[in-house]
């Protein structure tokens, strides 16, 4: 096995300089030149997550650091000697645009819903675990999927302790709660609120509401469905000698400093404060004045709320750890795969791209490659692609707006791909892998990567988005 990272490596450290250009110089050319094999080492990631904690788990657990940062460099020292500047341009941006932004969102969320206890006597029947589903897919659209499932998924596992089959609950929270609830707003989803600062009107989403509504419905019917047949074959024993415990939310202050992030992350979509450049990397004000928010927001949920309450919530930092690690390797092996969409049908994937016309294709073009790249650029690529071919040389704002008025499917067909399919595997969204990690404290044993596709995703998923194309796409 080692030998052949070795040979990867060389591989890739001698064959990519031959197909640099002197032609490119930033990092906005790149994706005409990139072959595709460049995305060797995020495709190595990926099938790392996928066959590691199956074939070697103890390795996994103490080392995946180690392998996150192997696939990193294999991509990133051929990358800057092919390419210098631009490659360097490159990574730069995806960190300080991308990667940086999208861990002080998920670390402030995680730590402010941390210090959220819900206690009392919650017994997980089937009706319950419905309703905890279905408060949570109503929530993510307005506190972001990431903040509604942190918030819930601690107060759902404990409900359902007594539980023997837990894994389907799990899985179904995913799909809900961390992925489709977060459609109707652009606050539910990062796609959505890029697409909101490209200049699609905030409440247009709500245009979704009927798909929205279709997929949640057919899962919360199918969950309970499974989630009672589970039910009906368990013996639960109710220890009668349990002290009741009346419902109440402690640590309830958190809520402000929630609201204080959802504030920040409006904030720097409506106020423009100018931009400046760093490192060579374009920058906007408002977007370090919300990172600073939100970093302001989780230290005052750490100072103001007692161990004694995160203790009592079992919380750890392991599970934003493991994302932190994980998706720096992803976000930085991710950067070929992006720059060859970005370059449409100039890059190595032309064929792909000019094969799209109608929204189904949209939609499963969207939606297959948010399943495994990061969901927002995807969005945006294809949102450029339709807005290209239906109104080209039209000022982008002007042309978001004649898509909306003329071929609002197209767009419709491109947000909920980007949202939906999000839940087709674990690194889809960022919160799938979090709920995933916070489950496994708790004992409970988690599909592998592939598990989760070929049992959960591609049956049950593939099969309502097969629905939802026939029905609106």
């Amino acid at each position: 096995m080692r030998k052949f990272f070795y040979a990867l490596a060389a591989f890739l450290l001698i064959s990519m300089p031959s197909f640099a250009s002197e032609a490119v110089h930033g990092a906005e050319e790149l994706g005409k030149y990139l072959p595709l094999w460049s995305i060797i080492p995020f495709a190595g990631i990926l099938l790392s997550i996928a066959v590691f904690p199956l074939v070697a788990p103890e390795f996994w657990h103490h080392h995946f650091g180690k392998v996150s940062a192997f696939w990193g460099i294999v991509f990133a020292v051929p990358f800057i000697l092919a390419y210098k500047q631009g490659a360097i341009i490159s990574l730069l941006d995806i960190y300080f645009l991308d990667y940086i932004p999208f861990i002080i969102l998920l670390w402030a969320l995680f730590t402010v819903a941390g210090g959220i206890l819900v206690k009392g006597t919650l017994k997980g029947t089937p009706e319950l675990n419905v309703l905890f589903l279905l408060l949570g897919t109503f929530l993510s659209s307005w506190i972001g999927t990431t903040g509604s499932a942190m918030v819930l998924i601690r107060p759902f596992i404990r409900a359902n302790k007594h539980r023997k089959h837990k894994q389907h609950m799990i899985v179904f929270f995913i799909f809900l709660v961390a992925n489709i609830g977060g459609s109707l707003t652009p606050l539910g989803d990062p796609p959505l609120f890029l697409g909101f600062l490209h200049g699609v009107p905030f409440f247009w989403t709500f245009n979704l509401l009927p798909h929205f509504l279709f997929e949640s419905i057919l899962l919360l019917a199918l969950f309970y469905m499974i989630d009672r047949h589970f039910y009906k074959k368990e013996t639960i024993e109710i220890d009668e000698t349990e002290e009741k415990v009346p419902f109440k939310i402690v640590g309830a202050h958190n809520f402000i400093f929630l609201v204080g992030i959802v504030g920040g992350v409006l904030l720097s979509g409506y106020w423009k404060m100018g931009h400046f450049e760093f490192l060579g990397v374009h920058m906007t004000i408002e977007d370090q004045v919300r990172n600073l928010i939100l970093i302001a927001m989780g230290l005052l949920a750490l100072a103001t709320t007692k161990s004694d309450i995160r203790k009592e919530n079992e919380f750890t930092w392991f599970p934003i750890k493991e994302v932190a690690i994980l998706f720096a390797g992803i976000f930085t092996t991710m950067v070929p795969a992006i720059a060859i969409l970005r370059a449409g049908e100039e890059g190595a994937l032309a064929a792909l791209i000019s094969s799209i016309h109608s929204p189904a294709h949209y939609f499963w073009a969207t939606g297959s490659l948010s399943s495994f790249l990061d969901n927002a650029p995807t969005y945006l690529t294809f949102l450029n692609s339709a807005l290209g071919k239906f109104f080209p040389g039209v000022p982008e704002h002007q042309a978001v707006l004649h898509l909306i008025a003329q071929k609002k499917i197209y767009l419709e067909a491109i947000s909920a791909g980007a949202v939906f399919m999000g839940a087709n595997t674990y690194i889809g969204n960022a919160p799938n892998f979090m709920v995933k990690s916070i489950a496994e404290e708790y004992g409970i044993e988690m599909p592998s990567f592939f598990g989760y596709m070929f049992k959960y995703s591609l049956p049950i998923l593939v099969t309502s988005f097969i629905l939802v194309t026939l029905i609106f796409f």
